[in-house]
């Protein structure tokens, strides 16, 4: 018996890329603050976890789940699929709070990119084992190692570009790259799925639907994306506005600083003209009394 060959829906696929970007670019946005905040630091943590993890990547998985398509009806074990959600943000907050503690330490950056890279990996792999659906699942041992290496990397840059760039510019090429590498990641896995058709029935009682799952999975991740963007850029434009009325500050007082410095240095400047036109009085004066005692004697 051969093995069955997929497709895939490329709509879902495209979309399943953009949402991986946003939840990148939302998530980066996130560490930013988190790394530069003292206030609400591990709140901010937590939201780029979700972001990353839950956005850019598990949402991205499910959506790419749903845009493949073997011909054969497919539930998902609802558990299981919660499970993945949970291993997803779990491990992006690990790296994230790792290299928290020494953002310049080639050392965290390694060990992060390792532990979030498997951790991700094990996410898409679990995410995959709650399909229900009438085949044998195996998989092809070289691309299940490359997808492997993907993780790892794709999580080791990931992690890096959050913690060393801060330019919008630079965070929006940064998440593209990111999405990229995610979707890489995840078709690269998919691709090394092998589907041997069975006998088996599968129930539609058995899971949930995979439309049904996607469109939950979208909204809910999309609804919270968006709130974390919003709160995340007002938090980005009130630290700026304070940052800019302290530049403002400073710039008024080295103002008054550098004009008390000239009303001083002004009376100086007075007082000693004043004291030296009071010497030449003097000496004018008693040029004039010398003068007449000259006369007198």
């Amino acid at each position: 018996m051969e093995y069955l060959t997929p497709s895939y829906n490329l709509v879902l696929v495209a979309l399943s890329f953009c949402v991986s970007v946003f939840g990148s670019y939302t998530g980066l946005l996130l560490v930013k603050v988190a790394r530069t905040t003292t206030n609400n630091k591990k709140m901010w943590i937590g939201g780029a976890a979700f972001a990353l993890g839950g956005g850019a990547i598990w949402t991205m998985h499910f959506i790419g789940m749903i845009a493949y398509d073997l011909g054969l009806p497919i539930t998902y074990d609802p558990l299981i699929t919660f499970m993945s959600l949970i291993v997803a943000v779990l491990v992006v907050g690990i790296g994230i709070v790792l290299l928290m503690g020494d953002q310049k330490s080639i050392t965290r950056l390694l060990i992060s990119g390792v532990i979030t890279g498997l951790g991700v990996a094990s996410m898409h792999y679990s995410g995959m084992y709650a399909m229900n659906v009438a085949a044998e699942i195996s998989y092809d041992a070289t691309l299940f190692s490359a997808s492997l290496v993907i993780a790892v990397v794709a999580a080791t840059a990931a992690l890096w570009l959050a913690f060393n760039l801060d330019g919008s510019l630079q965070m929006m090429a940064a998440a593209i790259v990111m999405g990229i590498a995610v979707c890489g990641m995840h078709y690269t896995g998919m691709y090394a799925m092998n589907m041997m058709p069975t006998n088996e029935s599968i129930s539609s009682a058995s899971g949930i639907k995979p439309l049904t799952l996607g469109l939950l999975i979208f909204c809910f991740s999309m609804l919270l994306l968006v709130l974390c963007l919003i709160v995340t850029m007002a938090q980005l434009s009130r630290r700026m506005y304070e940052q800019l009325e302290m530049e403002d500050d400073d710039e008024l007082r080295d103002d008054d600083e550098s004009q008390d410095n000239k009303i001083l240095q002004d009376s100086i400047e007075n007082k000693n003209s004043n004291n030296q036109t009071i010497g030449e009085a003097k000496n004018n004066e008693a040029i004039v009394e010398k003068s007449i005692i000259n006369k007198a004697s």
